[in-house]
């Protein structure tokens, strides 16, 4: 791995970041981005999504120097824009366009031709780009109101390249596009001129990286190669480590037995020379010399085994600091009781009816627009399905949900007292261990929830409801890998494996669902109609 070049795009030195309260969001970063595509990848709370905005010069650094090598095009994770914007001003060339329309109806101020710059082919080049996703140039003027979530997305990330920027920031650019959308933003993505750093739980989109980059204590390493070949060298290295801090210790405790029998002998060699002594009659100052030489021998032996017994733990404490603490979920959660016979939900389009049964886990999948999430709330609300929409039906009270807002969290409210308030039988003990396997420790336990980090909140939305009494015998979860870093993927599918109740996921992460050990797919067509699959499309 390296984590400096002399041809980098993005160089930080010693970076570092509070926010107004003073809480700390990063601290003494040092690393660098080089030309070509790099995936950031880092655990939630890392600052991947703030070192975004430092670079891109949306927040400035506390301390420290970030040298960027060019002009920065950035794509934040949420868009948010005004509902009379229209395409054009999604992609960014909004005044361009309005002085290039003045000059051609006759106006010559001087100040058009400043905002035109070199874009006098503007209009062209969003023509062509946008032909890539399905548009042209006559969706200039169209409001954006009437674009999926998804085509958002793709015209603003189009917007990114009509720029022609050195260095571009995608921070989640996936969140919520369906396979199609995914795709076509992957092709886009693969011929990208310049620099590209993107921000991305998305496995299939970071083996398209050309690098990967680690956000991880207080450095950014990078390595060349995608995800995929990233995550097998630094399982090697945590494994070399591993045996090497195998190795140091057992060379300790070796070097602390020794200490204790070298003691153990100059103890014996001592009571052997004074019964000596007092036995033989010898002059005392011929004892007192002997004596004097045993003692600093004795000295002599004793420094050099201390020193090999601090050499020794100072090889174990190297060792040691080598290795990761990236903890797992355990988790030994109640048994919802969910008898194989037991119905818990159905879907229907009129024509044909798919029925959870059991403890099944089921995955809800089809292409933006088609409905999916206005299926599951129309299920947990009870609400009247909608005239040429899917319905859906709950056929039992005990059922927990996750929507992809995370809502329904106490803000003001610690995170043990939100999933104490759904078991409130539970000791706060109990609670706080239920949280620790959740990786939700320490203060974090006690602070207001408006503080955590998304990924800190995402895990007391899954506690309350994992841990509700009585136990929850259907979760229902709309997108849960949203915004949520590989390893809390990770541990995500690792505690709704240890889930015995029935799972029902929409999702557009298919390695997510694929790691679900699903038992049926209910496949959405967009226009009021459902399949059932075997397996994902």
């Amino acid at each position: 791995m390296s984590s400096s070049s002399s041809a980098s795009s993005i160089t930080l030195r010693d970076v570092s970041f509070a926010w107004p309260d003073g809480s700390i969001a990063l601290s003494g970063v040092d690393g660098a981005f080089n030309p070509g595509r790099t995936g950031l990848v880092g655990r939630n709370g890392s600052g991947k999504s703030t070192l975004l905005k430092l670079i891109a010069g949306r927040l400035t650094p506390t301390s420290g120097r970030i040298d960027v090598a060019g002009d920065v095009g950035y794509l934040p994770q949420d868009l948010t824009l005004a509902a009379s914007a229209t395409v054009a001003d999604l992609l960014g060339i909004a005044d361009v366009l309005t002085a290039l329309r003045a000059i051609e109806s006759g106006d010559a101020d001087p100040k058009h031709f400043d905002v035109i710059g070199d874009d006098w082919d503007i209009e062209a080049r969003a023509d062509e780009g946008l032909s890539r996703i399905g548009f042209s140039a006559a969706d200039l003027d169209r409001s954006v109101a009437e674009l999926s979530g998804g085509e958002a997305m793709l015209v603003a990330v189009t917007g990114l390249r009509l720029r022609r920027t050195a260095v571009t920031l995608l921070d989640e650019p996936t969140n919520n596009l369906d396979r199609p959308t995914r795709a076509r933003l992957a092709e886009m993505i693969d011929d990208w001129p310049g620099t590209l750093v993107v921000v991305s739980h998305d496995l299939e989109l970071l083996e398209r990286m050309q690098h990967t980059a680690e956000l991880h204590a207080g450095r950014v390493e990078t390595f060349g190669g995608p995800y995929s070949e990233w995550k097998a060298h630094l399982e090697q290295e945590q494994a070399a480590a591993a045996q090497a801090a195998r190795s140091a210790q057992q060379t300790l405790k070796t070097e602390k037995r020794q200490r204790v029998e070298a003691e153990t002998k100059l103890a014996r060699r001592e009571r052997t020379a004074k019964k000596a002594a007092r036995d033989g009659g010898i002059p005392k100052i011929i004892q007192g010399m002997r004596a004097n030489n045993a003692q600093n021998s004795a000295a002599s032996l004793r420094s050099g085994l201390d020193q090999r017994v601090d050499a020794a733990q100072a090889a174990v404490d190297a060792a040691d600091a080598r290795l990761r603490d990236d903890d797992h979920i355990s988790l030994e959660l109640p048994d919802p009781a969910v008898p194989r016979s037991r119905r818990i939900a159905e879907f229907t389009d009129g024509d044909r009816t798919v029925i959870v049964q059991g403890p099944e886990r089921v995955a809800v999948v089809g292409p933006n627009g088609a409905g999916k999430t206005t299926l599951l709330e129309q299920m947990v609300t009870g609400a009247e399905p909608t005239a040429g929409h899917i319905g859906g039906t709950l056929l039992t009270d005990r059922a927990g949900y996750l929507p992809q807002r995370l809502d329904g969290l106490d803000e003001d409210a610690s995170a043990l007292d939100n999933v104490h308030a759904v078991a409130p039988d539970a000791e706060s003990g109990q609670i706080r261990n239920h949280l620790a396997r959740l990786l939700l420790r320490g203060a974090a336990v006690d602070r207001p929830v408006s503080t955590l980090s998304g990924g800190e909140r995402f895990r007391v939305c899954l506690a309350k409801l994992l841990f509700a009494e009585p136990p929850s015998q259907v979760l229902i979860l709309d997108e849960p890998t949203n915004n949520l870093d590989v390893a809390s993927v990770e541990h995500l599918a690792e505690a709704l494996n240890a889930y015995r109740g029935a799972l029902i996921v929409v999702s557009h992460d298919y390695p997510f669902l694929q790691t679900l050990g699903l038992d049926t797919v209910v496949e959405l067509d967009g226009d009021g109609g459902l399949q059932q699959r075997a397996e994902l499309p």
